[in-house]
């Protein structure tokens, strides 16, 4: 006995759709994104390296249930003043800079490393209160050219006041450092910012690290296998590395700054060399990442 067409199509429909729905419980749920929506980045980092080895990333499931219950590795997207003007694109882009690769390898070795859920797509977002709410930890780079407004100032201190964290990392030299400092004294008008002790728990919240590392960038490799110079040499002022912060009235470190290294560079990088891995990559960058993030969620 021949099935009529109609049943065979209706059973290859149904097969279809149960295939989708076990893909779909397979992959769990999907954070929300709270950060930027506007089109001008992809909500899927992956998306900046479609054709090319996006698809390389790892991706992970996340709670049906649950799926914003998760740690999200949020970048704030700044804007700079260079010789195009004032913004955040096209010649301003440094606050994207090692992105998306640093933001997803962090998050990859975070899921891999600890007991932390997180968010494999991760977050850009704006200085902007509504966008910063949802996310305890925010992370800043190459800031050396950064032009904040009075408000943005005003926004990102109250984030910090009520609990949230800023990492601030990968600018070098006193010219940078003198730019920079303009605006942390917008954000900071009244509080004193301090030099971070080796003693203090982002060096040990997880994993010992004995010195303070200053992490180079990979193109200087050569010359740190050859010469021990670990600085950017072309950039005066950035011999010695600095980890400074600032403190609320409890002593909760509230931003760390982290100047004359370049730790996103190591997570960026842990593919590149089987050398640079293992010096900067797993030895001080993750470590470091890892210990300073678990501070922040944990304070």
């Amino acid at each position: 006995m021949k099935t009529p067409r109609a049943a065979h199509i209706l059973i290859s429909t149904l097969a279809l759709l149960g295939c989708v729905v076990w893909a779909v419980e397979r992959e769990g749920g999907k954070p929300t994104n709270f950060g930027v929506k506007d089109g001008s980045v992809p909500e899927d980092p992956r998306d900046y390296r479609r054709g090319g080895n996006g698809n390389d990333y790892p991706t992970w499931p996340v709670s049906k249930e649950l799926p914003n219950d998760v740690f999200t590795f949020a970048r704030i997207r700044y804007n700079s003043m260079s010789h195009g003007g004032r913004g955040w694109g096209r010649g301003n882009r440094k606050w994207s800079t090692d992105y998306p690769d640093s933001d997803m390898n962090m998050s990859y070795r975070l899921q891999q490393l600890t007991s932390l859920q997180v968010n494999p797509n991760g977050a850009i977002v704006d200085i902007n209160p509504e966008q910063f709410r949802h996310y305890p930890f925010l992370y800043m780079i190459e800031v050396g050219d950064i032009d904040i407004t009075d408000d943005e100032a005003k926004t990102m201190r109250e984030y910090m006041l009520n609990g949230g964290f800023i990492m601030v990392d990968d600018f070098w030299g006193t010219r940078e450092w003198a730019n920079f400092e303009v605006a942390l004294k917008q954000i900071w008008p009244d509080r004193k910012m301090e030099e971070i002790p080796l003693e203090h728990e982002i060096f040990h919240m997880v994993f010992p690290i004995k010195v303070k590392p200053q992490i180079p960038h990979i193109r200087f490799a050569e010359y740190v296998i050859n010469q021990g110079i670990t600085y950017e040499f072309d950039k005066p002022g950035s011999e010695h590395v600095h980890y400074r912060g600032y403190f609320d009235d409890k002593r909760r470190l509230m931003m760390v700054i982290c100047w004359n290294t370049d730790t996103g560079e190591g997570w960026e990088q842990e593919g590149s060399d089987p050398w640079y891995f293992k010096e900067f990559s797993e030895k001080y960058a993750y470590p470091l990442g890892i210990n300073i993030i678990f501070y922040a969620l944990t304070h």
